[in-house]
């Protein structure tokens, strides 16, 4: 397969250090996708899951060491801290092995669109202060996860190769959580129209998303959890979100929204 290039990549909420990474997905992503600038948006490594449990397998390793020797090899990386990794966000500018550390950065696009790097938990109500709430709905999500993790191996085990998710399942079923979702957009934009940038890239919500509101352009890298999305920009600077997922004979790349063209 061969090597796809791009001007910048966005991936988030990759919850290194937890049973839900989809860590081998992941660095199959990171072997066929190589772009000049690298954005982790936070949730990279899930300390929240860590203090409960040590769990760091060897794929969780390996994948630090892909993004480490990609920054070596030029590949411009900026670690935007999460709520999960919020620790890191004492080392406001520092630099650790190559890959810069920066609570928000503003990315200008090739076509001269300038875009907010956030996480995003910065506009969420319940995660900045309620913070009791955000880790009980953590404790819930993770259950729904580890209970579609192996809903996942049994679907393989039978040939089934679709990626069902049952956390995003009952995440568009509960009407509370779609009003989350909905609130959650409205309120990251609203707070962001007057700042300058054309849009806002964020992730911590774990739904991917692109759209137009009221001409400021909302973008969600989503996750390596369930979806396996990310965002890239082509070297013209259009914007494309992508899922990623491998299959027992090959790896699939599928669009799930194309292009979005900065006009």
């Amino acid at each position: 397969m061969n090597i796809n290039s791009y001007r910048t990549i966005w991936i988030s909420d990759l919850h290194l250090g937890s049973t839900q990474c989809q860590a081998d997905v992941l660095l199959d992503f990171l072997k066929f996708n190589d772009s000049d600038k690298l954005y982790l948006v936070g949730d990279i490594i899930d300390f929240w899951a860590l203090s409960k449990k040590m769990y760091w397998p060897r794929d969780h390793n390996t994948v630090i060491q892909k993004l480490l020797r990609k920054a070596r090899h030029d590949t411009q990386i900026i670690y935007i801290p999460g709520n999960h990794d919020e620790n890191v966000r004492d080392y406001d500018s520092y630099v650790f092995g190559d890959i810069t550390v920066k609570n928000s950065d503003i990315h200008t696009t090739a076509s001269g669109k300038r875009f907010l790097i956030v996480h995003g938990d910065e506009y969420d109500t319940i995660a900045k202060y309620h913070r009791w709430i955000a880790k009980l709905g953590s404790e819930g999500y993770d259950l729904l996860l580890e209970f579609n993790r192996y809903l996942r191996m049994i679907r393989r085990l039978l040939g089934i190769q679709s990626q069902f998710s049952l956390a995003a399942f009952v995440k568009f079923k509960v009407k509370n959580a779609v009003q989350f979702i909905s609130d959650y957009e409205e309120s990251i934009v609203n707070t962001l129209r007057d700042e300058g940038v054309d849009g806002v890239i964020c992730g911590h919500i774990h739904h991917a998303e692109m759209k137009d509101i009221g001409g400021f352009q909302y973008i969600n890298t989503g996750d390596f959890v369930e979806s396996c999305t990310a965002i890239v920009e082509h070297h013209n600077g259009s914007l494309e979100l992508v899922n990623w997922h491998k299959t027992e004979t090959a790896l699939d790349y599928e669009p799930l929204k194309v292009n979005l063209h900065n006009p």
